[in-house]
């Protein structure tokens, strides 16, 4: 055998996932409302709300800005190379390296993809800190990643607004296995949710998530939320009269016109 030969090289494994978007842009919901954030919108979903305003089916290529000041976009192809989108992020916060708050993962259902969360996190949550967006359906996912998440953003999906029975043994089981990670819970509330829901919410609210801020969001149709001030008023008092710590916050990109 020559003593030049060279031993092959190991393939370096990737580590992908379907993706929707990347972007920059600002919070426009919650406790973090108007900080800047690095968006991955992650595909699919296990639940299929009436006022999602995101698709969230996988498609052959997502779309990634081409730097956090630009609103021009290129196609990639789909599943993302996770291992890339990290080298991206290094360069985006060596580049602008005060400008992210946190990086926010968002859907779709970010925890349908657990087994690549696993692996990918530990490295990313070094470069900008991990802001989890979920519908709280998927404890045993989360527990899986939840030393690499500093903050974990939990939507309760009622079923006046989501067309779905309310989930509330899961969401209740999300609470406990999120545990000091949990920043917020938010629900999206119409001129249709009822004061049963409300009542309900905040008794969960007060047995499993106490001291969090509740966040009542109205839902967003044509860039109006979808229910008068009278009848928003009359739902954060059904809340306020069980669970003390109510906000509402509409979304505000949806006014500011922004992604």
């Amino acid at each position: 055998m020559s003593g030049n030969r060279r031993m092959p090289v190991p393939a370096i494994p990737r580590i992908e996932a379907p993706l929707i978007e990347l972007f920059s842009s600002i919070q426009g919901e919650g406790v973090l409302v108007g900080f800047r954030q690095v968006f991955i919108r992650f595909a699919d979903c296990n639940l299929n709300c009436d006022y999602c305003d995101t698709p969230f089916q996988a498609q052959e290529t997502y779309r990634i800005a081409k730097d956090p000041a630009s609103t021009d976009f290129e196609s990639r192809p789909n599943p993302a190379n996770l291992l890339e989108i990290g080298e991206l992020l290094g360069d985006w916060t060596r580049s602008w390296p005060r400008l992210h708050h946190s990086l926010a993962l968002t859907g779709g259902e970010p925890l349908l993809h657990v087994d690549v969360l696993r692996e990918w996190l530990p490295t990313v949550k070094s470069v900008l800190p991990v802001f989890l967006e979920t519908n709280g359906t998927l404890p045993d996912h989360l527990s899986a990643v939840l030393a690499s998440i500093q903050w974990v953003s939990m939507d309760v999906k009622l079923e006046s607004t989501s067309g779905v029975p309310t989930p509330w043994e899961e969401h209740k089981a999300f609470m406990r296995c999120a545990g000091e990670k949990l920043c917020q819970v938010k629900a999206v509330i119409d001129d249709s949710t009822s004061g049963e829901e409300l009542t309900c919410l905040a008794k969960m609210m007060n047995q499993h998530a106490m001291g969090l801020p509740l966040i009542v969001q109205p839902r967003t149709v044509q860039s109006q939320p979808a229910l008068d001030s009278t009848r928003l008023l009359a739902c954060q008092a059904t809340l306020l009269d069980i669970y003390p710590l109510v906000r509402v916050i509409p979304q505000v990109h949806q006014w500011l016109g922004i992604a």
